[in-house]
């Protein structure tokens, strides 16, 4: 029996691969599922966490499980810590598989408009009648600069979360993607806005034994769009 571990992305939970989950477990497939702390049934966090840390959380999963050889399968920041934990113990890796994952950190003119925008915003709000619209206004201005998911944190107010929001958004795995020796399948809509599809081609150039894997009309979530397509491609590749 082939055994797998996915690691979901930033700001998902495990109940979001179910789907991905009962058909691999259908394809005759062990999966390994677990809520990321600070995520789902596994939200309470006692302090910011940094890449680090997830990545140690990982390792320590795997050995609590008695992960010694399985596929890994990580999408978005999931992604970012597979292909970290990849390059770190290639020897349990029997396969990776990258689903749209964050391997480094977009800043576009669209990003520093939006620091720049902050700035000003700041001075301006801190007339007392305009105060009110300062939630308004951050949400606009985090959908500027193409971060959403951090308004989403400021709005529940998960304190220690955006902290480590902070931490992990600086993740770059481009110099890791050379380092990857295992055979890896990299999974892509063409429609995602979240991840740019420019990156596959790049995570294809720079792992040597990949296969990359372009779903068309795909966006960002894979796992809840298309999960029957997702499964059968992951399938194909275990």
């Amino acid at each position: 029996m082939k055994h797998v571990l996915i690691l979901h992305g930033w700001g998902s939970c495990a109940k979001n691969w179910q789907r991905v989950k009962e058909k691999l477990e259908k394809g005759g497939c062990k999966v390994y599922l677990p809520d990321l702390p600070g995520f789902g049934e596994n939200a309470t966090l006692g302090k910011p966490w940094s890449i680090e840390d997830y990545f140690n959380w990982v390792k320590e999963y795997c050995r609590k499980n008695s992960l010694s050889r399985f596929f890994l399968l990580g999408h978005s920041f999931g992604g970012g810590l597979a292909i970290k934990f990849a390059v770190d113990s290639p020897e349990k890796i029997q396969g990776l598989i990258l689903v749209a994952p964050k391997i480094r950190r977009q800043k576009t003119l669209r990003y520093y408009l939006g620091l720049a925008l902050a700035k000003i915003g700041e001075l301006f709000f801190v007339i007392p009648f305009l105060a009110f619209l300062r939630p308004f206004a951050r949400k606009v201005l985090y959908r500027i600069i193409g971060t959403k998911d951090y308004y989403k944190l400021d709005v529940k107010k998960a304190i220690h979360l955006k902290e480590t929001f902070k931490l992990i958004v600086k993740m770059d795995a481009m110099d890791l993607l050379a380092l990857i020796k295992v055979s890896t399948l990299i999974i892509w809509g063409d429609k995602d806005r979240l991840t740019p599809v420019k990156d596959a081609y790049l995570a294809r150039k720079k792992i040597e034994n990949s296969k990359l894997e372009i779903i068309k009309n795909g966006k960002h979530g894979l796992n809840l769009e298309m999960p029957d397509m997702l499964s059968e491609k992951i399938l194909k590749f275990i």
